[in-house]
């Protein structure tokens, strides 16, 4: 299965279309999306507008592949549930979020090798069409490792001196 989602806080039509358009010209049913707060509807895949927690988090453990806006709760779970995801940052310049941060996350995250990104729809549809080569990141655990918090306990006992 292939799982979608674009989070909850706008709406990330031009991803979704996108997926949509791939999965019909395909012939692909096995596609989940979390679609968000808008009225735009996919008329080839499966959909819902929001998810439960607990229902995301089957939803990602069910995964072959979880395609994605590049918000950093997407992302960490997909990489916790060891899965190959593909992400597309929403652009602020089309109103889809209220600032660049998505795609400075998905630029900094693809340099080091962390996720895949396609930058626009283009690309999408490119790397859609080659999901079977998208390779899973490492595993990540559910807590901060045990490095970082005991610099973040050294941080706090020195501002507490």
């Amino acid at each position: 299965m292939i799982f979608v989602t674009v989070g909850s806080d706008l709406p990330f039509d031009r991803l979704v279309r996108v997926v949509d358009e791939w999965a019909h010209s395909t012939g692909r049913t096995d596609v989940f999306a979390q679609i968000g707060d808008t009225k735009w509807r996919p008329a080839h895949i499966e959909w819902s507008q929001f998810l439960q927690p607990p229902d995301f988090a089957r939803r990602v453990a069910a995964a072959k592949v979880v395609v994605a806006h590049a918000g950093m709760g997407s992302v960490l779970s997909a990489l916790q549930w060891e899965k190959p995801i593909l992400v597309m940052p929403r652009r602020a310049s089309l109103g889809e979020v209220r600032n660049e941060h998505q795609l400075a996350t998905a630029t900094h995250l693809a340099s080091l090798g962390t996720i895949n990104v396609a930058m626009d729809e283009v690309e999408l549809r490119d790397k859609l069409r080659r999901l079977r080569e998208l390779q899973p990141s490492d595993r990540i655990g559910p807590y901060a490792s045990a490095p970082l918090i005991n610099a973040l306990r050294e941080v706090i006992a020195r501002a507490q001196r």
